[in-house]
């Protein structure tokens, strides 16, 4: 399944080249985020995108959807004749090979060719087109065939079942001529059955199989429907039996529930619609596991399994906001799981836990886990608004913090073997994202202590270590990098503990420093103290790509967990209209672009996958950036909201944190912001804050 996101990427890492090429490290004016580009898809009255297709419009691109014992990734396009290309890569989580680890785990790839043929009166169509691709939880594309004495047009949908292991792909037929015609869906099936000594549970099969195959004739106006269904199952059990209508209501139900709560309400119907559509992606990556509910990062990679960086840090910060049951379970679920490898020797807990919760993965030594478990738990249990829950992380938050303590070396800074790279790019001993990291979690600690009655000297500890941290983090990482008054990421004079990564990056001790696109990490705990160098260095052509934030200078390859932590972090310090001007850009790239419609992983790894975790990262850039809500008890959170100057208000509705189910509304007032927080329809707090101020806000207050 090769993209067509090959070409561009290849031209974004020509011109990142060329660029470093020429010119000479040094303070350089604001990149632009990049000359207006035609948007391929509109967005619908309904909030839906499409791509209404034009003659010769030749494209081709792919989106990935999930449902609880299921993923499917639907390649799909136009050729220059306008006929259809549609293949599906589908991954069934659920079913383990031996032996078992990462992707232990069976899919197969149904491409056309395995496609029933579709006949018109008995015989291939000689025309049949593309009209329109549409997307909102399912994908929907609709086209016609023959010409027009014989003129059909037809609709083909396509979607995960939400709990079976199985993909539905419906087709309806309309006769829109005036004579009888003749349709046919042949019947085709494709079976792939497994080797029994691989399989976890003997041998799986595999197929694609067409539900009422067969000829029918239409007569003018009328319509008929056939189903492909791409299912799993064990070699002893009998096929799913699935009906095809049900599975749509169903699923369009569950898109719709997501739809509804937490909504971004902005002037900026971009804005809105990529906020709706990370909520759908981030949320449907869940999978049902004998290790319980499992978050995913997808990518046709990572299934059945957790990360401390993807499951840890990035998606349950988010989850209490959306208030969906099984995001929060499955955030609940990953840190019980992690929780059973503490120890009393302080060995780190392992980067992932895979298979289903039967094997783990510790190939990069410690990445900083510990630092990522105690900022994402800390958060969770905050933002959740349960005590009930609070109890159960606080003993992991408890275990990470002592460890990361323990790590801290005589630069007062936290040691680690990599960062959540992995060694793709060098960390040293000590890098900054660890430090960062381990700093927002010892402040969180201090309100979630409070808050389930923790000795008053311990919680002061925890505060103090933090400011020691704080002066540490400016001392040690605090650098001028290329003319940038900003940070170093790590001292290359200081050799990383990890071998590989010796060998991998021993060049580099020998070069100067080049800036990081993990910069960014201490604007986003609250670090300011050099934030206008690092944010001129972020948006320098040095760092800015038309795809987001090179990982390094001079680099092709990015990564957009690190741009959508610089977005939201810029928002956070306050530079209100360069962040909204990227942000405008990036999500109009990202949602309307070549490849859409979510923020997507790596280049040129995992060539651009839609991972699940980056959406919830998408959504926190409002949360915590735009609207700056920072927890600080489980129904309490401090205000600093970031109203762009040519917006009047902006809304973030039906917020389920800090247990309650609100809105948080800003608009202006004179000089200052009005911020209301609603209930039921009802105002029941109204404060006022000076552009750029605080307010602390409890929910639990009259």
């Amino acid at each position: 399944m090769k993209s067509l996101q090959t070409l561009p990427a290849l031209i974004v890492s020509i011109l990142i080249s060329l660029t470093a090429a020429a010119q000479t490290p040094g303070p350089q004016a604001a990149a632009s985020p990049s000359p207006a580009q035609p948007s391929r898809w509109q967005i619908t009255d309904d909030g839906a995108i499409v791509w209404n297709v034009k003659p010769d419009d030749s494209h081709q691109d792919n989106i990935e959807m999930s449902g609880k014992k299921v993923s499917v990734i639907v390649t799909y396009g136009v050729q220059t004749s306008g006929t259809l290309d549609l293949s599906e890569f589908v991954i069934f989580p659920s079913f383990q090979t031996l032996p078992q680890d990462t992707r232990s785990h069976i899919s197969e790839v149904f491409a056309d060719d395995d496609s029933p043929r579709i006949l018109l009166n008995g015989a291939a169509p000689r025309s049949s087109v593309v009209e329109r691709f549409r997307q909102k939880g399912v994908m929907e594309i609709d086209g016609h065939m023959g010409r027009s004495q014989e003129r059909v047009e037809w609709t083909r949908k396509l979607f995960p079942s939400i709990d079976k292991p199985a993909v539905i792909e419906t087709m309806s037929f309309t006769n829109k001529s005036e004579s009888n015609q003749s349709v046919e869906v042949e019947d085709t099936a494709k079976v792939i059955k497994t080797s029994a000594a691989r399989g976890l549970e003997g041998s799986y099969v595999m197929s694609s199989r067409v539900l009422g195959a067969g000829e029918r004739t239409l007569k003018p106006g009328g319509t008929t429907e056939y189903a492909i269904i791409f299912s799993a199952r064990r070699e002893t059990d009998t096929d799913l039996p699935i009906d095809p209508d049900a599975e749509l209501k169903v699923r369009t139900a569950l898109v719709d529930s997501y739809l509804s709560k937490l909504q971004l309400d902005t002037p900026d119907k971009v804005l809105n619609t990529m906020f709706a559509f990370a909520k759908i992606r981030t949320t449907e990556s869940i999978y049902l596991t004998k290790g319980g509910l499992m978050h995913g990062p997808g990518g046709g990679r990572y299934y059945a399994a957790i990360w401390t960086n993807d499951q840890g840090e990035y998606g349950p910060p988010f989850f209490p906001f959306l208030g969906d049951a099984t995001g929060n379970l499955a955030a609940e679920n990953a840190y019980r799981l992690f929780a059973t490898y503490k120890n009393a020797d302080y060995k780190p807990i392992p980067s992932s836990i895979v298979a289903e919760g039967a094997a783990t993965w510790h190939g990069a030594g410690d990445r900083g886990d510990m630092a990522m478990l105690a900022y994402g738990a800390s958060r969770f249990a905050l933002a959740s608004g349960s005590e009930a829950i609070a109890q159960k992380e606080w003993p992991l938050v408890e275990w990470c913090l002592e460890y990361c303590k323990r790590k801290v070396d005589a630069n007062g800074v936290v040691e680690s073997d990599a960062d959540e790279l992995e060694n793709r790019f060098p960390s040293g001993k000590a890098n900054l994202c660890t430090s960062s990291l381990y700093y927002d979690a010892l402040n969180s600690a201090v309100y979630l202590g409070r808050e389930l009655g923790k000795p008053q000297s311990q919680l002061d500890q925890y505060a103090a270590e933090a400011r020691a941290l704080r002066e540490a983090i400016e001392k040690y990482f605090g650098a001028e990098v290329e003319g940038f008054h900003t940070y170093r990421y790590f001292d290359k004079s200081v050799p990383s503990v990890n071998a590989n990564a010796l060998r991998r990056h021993a060049h580099y001790a020998n070069e100067p420093d080049h800036l990081r696109a993990w910069i960014c990490i201490p604007l986003t705990v609250g670090i300011f103290d050099r934030a206008q160098g690092t944010i001129d260095a972020l948006f320098s052509p040095r760092l800015w790509t038309p795809d987001g934030l090179a990982t390094e200078a001079g680099k092709d390859v990015f990564w957009d967990r690190s741009t959508l932590y610089a977005l939201r972090g810029v928002f956070q310090e306050g530079d209100t209209e360069k962040a909204l001007n990227y942000l405008e850009y990036y999500s109009t790239r990202r949602l309307l672009g070549e490849h859409v419609p979510y923020a997507v992983e790596a280049y040129p790894e995992g060539n651009q996958s839609h991972l699940a975790a980056e959406s919830a990262l998408y959504c926190r850039i409002y949360i915590e950036g735009m609207f700056g809500i920072r927890p600080t008890g489980l129904h309490s959170f401090n205000c600093t909201p970031r109203l762009p100057k040519e917006w009047n208000k902006m809304a973030l509705r039906h917020i389920h944190a800090f247990g309650g189910d609100f809105d948080l509304e800003v608009s202006r007032a004179g000089d200052k912001l009005q911020i209301q927080v609603a209930e039921d329809g009802k105002t029941v707090k109204t404060l006022e804050v000076n552009d750029g101020g605080t307010t602390a806000i409890n929910l639990g207050e009259g």
